[in-house]
């Protein structure tokens, strides 16, 4: 069974940075996309982030210039660099895995809060 496990989530002040880590444990082959969402507290799941088997890298606006995705391929991990944390990155940050066939898969959560 493949789970997802996050870490790095922690307080931090504005200004700070932080680096979450999501690596899969299980059997899980050829992993297309690897991105990073977040959820603020009465507000929907949305993408932060997203990078591609072949390194191509997707942010959303409100990230860009600030965070950077990687990913690690011979350890099935994904990385997101926050740098420059305002109060409003406050969220559940998930990370999502898309194999090439199959299902696709969440982690479990890690909070990120940012004081002001």
């Amino acid at each position: 069974q493949v789970q997802l496990v996050e870490s790095g989530g922690d307080l931090v002040q504005a200004g700070g940075s932080l680096r979450l880590s999501c690596a899969a444990s299980g059997s899980i082959f050829s992993i297309n996309t690897m991105g990073w969402y977040r959820q603020a507290p009465g507000k929907q799941r949305d993408v932060v982030a997203a990078i591609t088997r072949g390194g191509s890298t997707n942010y959303a606006d409100s990230v860009k210039g600030r965070f950077t995705i990687s990913r690690d391929n011979t350890k099935n991990t994904v990385y997101l660099q926050m740098n420059s944390l305002k109060p409003e990155d406050t969220a559940v940050y998930y990370c999502n895995f898309v194999p090439v066939t199959g299902r696709s898969y969440w982690g479990q959560g890690t909070q990120v809060t940012v004081s002001s």
